[in-house]
Parts: structure tokens; C-alpha cells; sequence
């Protein structure tokens, strides 16, 4: 018995130690980590770094933190909060358009806390929380007071929240040997990203994105946050009535000799846009052949005068012209004072062929000339191509907030040095109505069809071809007996001529295509029909364009 007892004190001793080593384990596995994460290693920051966050989602951009505050790239601003902010990379100054006011700053510029507004560095502008905050319809959170500093941004939304039920560590990942980002007490609010089986990823009023037990959440409540802010608005100036409006392509101010014929013609027109001011230079100046007979003359029979404004000479590059404020600030000035002048009743903007790189700066163009457009009651309206990938930089939503009206050219769909085709069929038409429908309200939405088609002649394997008006094409067609077919898909006559050395062809625009275009404008509920362009007409086109 002796001896068997150190045997049963060394099983024993073994027992207890198994045992221990394996309560360790336990206690290893189970029992929650108490290591406190590391700030500047989770969000990736240090120093003056900020850590922005959009919608919570982390963003690749940073921002810094200096003069006491934190700043953000203004590239980063126009992509995802506020495209309203326009940076004059040749003046070096930001500008910010109201629809009453315009807005200026530098690098000079203070805040109220004597803290620049903006600050330029790294080929990139940064601008203050506060100017963002200012006039930007968004939730910012600041956290930039200590270590690991961090913003968030978000749209305003309804999220879920919850209560915890138990003073809880919110953990980096979920699990709890993953270290911890912060401690709540019992009763803490948090907002509830994303709900798994035994975690859920949530934000804390602290400003840090963990993980809680799911045992330790409340039940989730769908909350509305909003800012309460009044909405900035455009007011317009429009007519109303629906328009039916005829450009007038003139070169010369005798053009009234002849304006009495084509409003008597045109019976139901109620706008005419001469081609009066056509830029000459890069530096805001242009050509006028505006003419006082002319608006009384058109005053006389109940039109309006919408003068238009186009970028065709060879020697203005838009980018340039448009990309100064002084210069800018020089033409609206100008054209205001030529409106004033001659009691003109409102502008016709046809900018075209304008390169990508413009197009921010002819949207800041329209967002300034707006201004003084609507405190003086001059209609503005934009003329714009039928909607494509190629040329959504002209930003037609953006127009439809601060123009009157949004004018779609619905034609050259085929065009001179194009493949062959129809300058403007059916199918293309609508789809021009609808692309612009989805960015501008119905109400500023004028949809132009042409007076016009192209007459097309293959010759020794060459294609060229001609614009002839309505009237022209007609007597063409007359003149060589050339013997027309209805396109039902295009909406359109097509005719053909084969001679022995070419063969000339057509689609046809006459009466009964323009009326199936009227009758999308009307179907449409659009807000008016403009031509391209008077003179080229026949009497039967207007027997089919108007709105009675």
C-alpha cells in the first residue's frame, strides 16, 4: 500500500496538470481578448492624415488636417458631394454659383475662424469642412481631434439603429479575440450596417466602424436622419404656353426686311432665335447684328425674340474662352447688356463641337449667365445633341436645374463625311426624347426637328452628299420623277435616282414625318417643338406643326 502511493500522488500530479494546461486552453479560447486595437493601424492614418469615410464606406483619398481643422480634395468633392464647386485653375480661384450669387474665394481667404477656406498643394485644392458643409446637403462627423483621425460623410438616409442592452467592447472584426476599438455603456445608440449570424457591423457615436454580439443589440428600428435644410432652388422663367419656336440663320441686320413674310407663314410661331451673336475670340468677345426694327417687328405680331449665341469660329477654343472667370464675367456682361439693349426677351446658347475637357467649364458658364437671366426675367435656354455616352459631359441635368429650357437637336443623326442614312428618323428622335427626359424635366424639354434632309450620291465609289430644305428636296424629287417608298420603322419616304454615272438618294422629311415627330412631342408632353430651320419649309410643314 506503501508503495502504490507515490504512484497515485504522480498520477494525480499528472492529472492536475493535463488538466490545467487544458483549463488554460479553455480559458485561451473563450475568454475575451482585452488588447486595445491600435488606431492608426486600423484606419490606416497617422499624423495629420484623415480617414474618410462616404456612406461608410472607407474611401481610397485622404484627407489633412491643418490650421485646426481638416480639409478634403476637391476632386473628390465634385465626384461624390457637390459638382457645384468650380475651381478657375487660371485665376486660382473657387467659385461657387447661387441662383442668386455668385461666390468667391482664394488662398487668402478666411474663415470665421481666421483658418483658410482652401488650401492648394500636391497639383489638387482641399477645401475646409465648413465650406463643404456650408452648401452641401450632408451629414458630417469629425473626429479629428486626436490620434487616427477620421471624417465621415454621408447622404442623408434611413438606417437601423439599435439600443445595446449590456455595456459591450466593440471589437475590429467580429470574434472576440479580435482587439478592441472602443467600449460602450448599457443604453449606447449605434447605427447597424450589416447584421450576421452571432455579429453585426455596426458605427458608434464615437466614430469608430466594429462589431458587436448580436445578443447585446436591441431590436433594430428603421430611422429617418435628415438635415431639415431648405432645398436650394432654381426658379425659372418660362413661358406659359407651349412653344413653338423657328430659328432664323441670318447675316445681317437688314434681316427684318423679310420678317413679316416668315411670321405670316408661320402662323403658330411664338419664338424666333436669330443667329445673332456668334464668337469671334478667346477672350469674350463677339459679334452682333442684333436689330431693334427686328424685335418690334416680331414684338408687332406676339413673338418672342430668343437671340442666339454660337461658338462656330475657327478661332475660339471653348475650353480656353470659357475656362477664365474674368473672361466669362466680360461675356455675360456683354450679352446682358445687347438683351437690355435691344428688349430682346431671352438666349439661345448653341455651343457644339466642344471637347471633353470644356465641358465643365461651359456648365459653369450656364450656371453664372443663369443669374442675371432670372433676376431680369430673360428666358435661357441650351441647345444639345440627342443623348449619347460621347457626349454627356454637356451635363444636360445639370442645365435642366439652372436653364429655362433644354432644347434637343433632333437631327444629324446622318451627317455630311457620315455613313449614309437619315438625318433624322423615328426611332432616333425618340430615343433623343427619352434620354433627355431621364436627366431633365418634361416641362424644359423642347425637342427641334428639321426643315431639312441630306441627299446622298454615290459616285466613281465616292459617297457625298447635300442639304436640301423640305421645299428643295420636293422639287428635286419632282423635277427627276423619282418615285417614293414609305419606311415604316423610320417614319419616313425614302426615294432613290440612278443615272449612268451616280446614284442619288434620299429620306425624305415632309409633312407626313413631321407630323409622327409632333406627335412624340405632344405624346411626350413635352414643353415645345423648335425648327431647323425657317426658310427651307413649305406651307404643308406647318399645316402639321403646332399644337392644335
Amino acid at each position: 500500500m506503501k508503495k502504490a502511493i507515490p504512484v497515485i500522488i504522480a498520477i494525480s500530479l499528472i492529472f492536475l496538470i493535463v488538466l490545467g494546461v487544458f483549463g488554460y486552453q479553455a480559458v485561451q479560447k473563450y475568454m475575451p481578448t482585452k488588447e486595445t486595437a491600435v488606431l492608426s493601424e486600423v484606419y490606416e492614418v497617422e499624423g495629420d492624415d484623415v480617414a474618410l469615410f462616404y456612406n461608410f464606406g472607407r474611401q481610397e483619398i485622404q484627407g489633412i488636417y491643418e490650421h485646426g481643422q481638416t480639409y478634403l480634395p476637391l476632386s473628390w468633392i465634385l465626384g461624390h458631394i457637390n459638382k457645384r464647386f468650380y475651381w478657375d485653375s487660371t485665376e486660382n480661384l473657387l467659385v461657387y454659383t447661387l441662383p442668386d450669387q455668385i461666390v468667391y474665394a482664394d488662398a487668402e481667404t478666411k474663415g470665421s475662424n481666421g483658418a483658410p477656406l482652401l488650401l492648394v498643394k500636391d497639383e489638387d485644392v482641399y477645401l475646409t469642412l465648413g465650406l463643404l458643409a456650408n452648401y452641401s446637403d450632408v451629414e458630417i462627423q469629425a473626429f479629428d481631434s486626436g490620434d487616427a483621425k477620421r471624417v465621415f460623410i454621408n447622404e442623408w438616409s434611413n438606417r437601423g439603429v439599435s439600443i445595446l442592452s449590456k455595456k459591450r467592447a466593440v471589437r475590429v472584426r467580429g470574434g472576440i479575440k479580435s482587439p478592441i476599438l472602443t467600449n460602450l455603456e448599457k443604453d449606447t445608440q449605434v447605427t447597424v450596417l450589416e447584421t450576421m449570424e452571432t455579429w453585426s457591423k455596426v458605427v458608434t457615436p464615437d466614430g469608430h466602424i466594429g462589431y458587436v454580439e448580436n445578443k447585446v443589440l436591441g431590436e433594430i428600428q428603421d430611422e429617418a436622419f435628415f438635415s431639415g435644410r431648405e432645398p436650394v432652388v432654381y426658379e425659372s422663367n418660362r413661358l406659359d404656353e407651349k412653344i413653338v419656336l423657328g430659328w432664323h440663320q441670318i447675316s445681317d441686320v437688314d434681316a427684318y426686311k423679310t420678317l413679316e413674310d416668315i411670321l405670316d407663314q408661320a402662323e403658330d410661331i411664338n419664338v424666333i432665335s436669330p443667329t445673332w451673336f456668334a464668337l469671334t475670340d478667346n477672350s469674350g468677345s463677339f459679334r452682333s447684328i442684333a436689330s431693334q426694327k427686328y424685335v418690334d417687328i416680331a414684338h408687332e405680331h406676339g413673338v418672342q425674340v430668343w437671340a442666339l449665341l454660337d461658338n462656330f469660329s475657327s478661332n475660339v477654343q471653348t475650353e480656353v474662352l470659357l475656362a477664365s472667370t474674368t473672361t466669362r464675367r466680360k461675356l455675360i456682361n456683354s450679352l446682358i447688356a445687347e438683351v437690355e439693349k435691344y428688349g430682346i426677351d431671352g438666349l439661345n446658347m448653341d455651343f457644339e463641337s466642344i471637347k471633353p475637357e470644356a465641358g465643365i467649364h461651359y456648365i459653369q458658364f450656364l450656371r453664372e449667365l443663369s443669374i442675371p437671366c432670372r433676376e431680369k426675367g430673360i428666358i435661357l435656354s441650351v441647345d444639345n445633341y440627342v443623348p449619347t455616352s460621347y457626349n454627356a459631359f454637356y451635363d444636360r441635368e445639370e442645365q435642366g436645374i439652372v436653364a429655362d429650357y433644354v432644347i434637343i437637336m433632333g437631327y444629324d443623326e446622318h451627317y455630311a463625311g457620315g455613313e449614309p442614312g437619315s438625318v433624322s428618323s423615328l426611332g432616333f428622335v425618340e430615343n433623343g426624347i427619352s434620354g433627355t427626359l431621364a436627366e431633365v424635366p418634361r416641362e424644359k424639354v423642347i425637342n427641334a426637328v428639321p426643315f431639312y434632309t441630306r441627299l446622298w450620291t454615290e459616285k466613281n465609289g465616292e459617297v457625298s452628299s447635300k442639304a436640301l430644305g423640305i421645299e428643295a428636296a420636293k422639287n428635286w424629287i419632282a423635277k427627276n420623277r423619282v418615285e417614293l417608298y414609305w419606311q415604316e420603322e423610320l417614319g419616313q419616304y425614302y426615294g432613290e435616282l440612278l443615272t449612268p454615272s451616280e446614284l442619288s438618294y434620299l429620306w425624305l422629311e415632309e409633312e407626313n414625318s413631321l407630323e409622327l415627330k409632333m406627335n412624340l412631342i405632344r405624346d411626350y408632353d413635352l414643353a415645345g417643338v423648335a425648327c431647323w430651320k425657317l426658310g427651307l419649309e413649305d406651307d404643308a410643314a406647318w399645316d402639321v406643326i403646332g399644337w392644335e
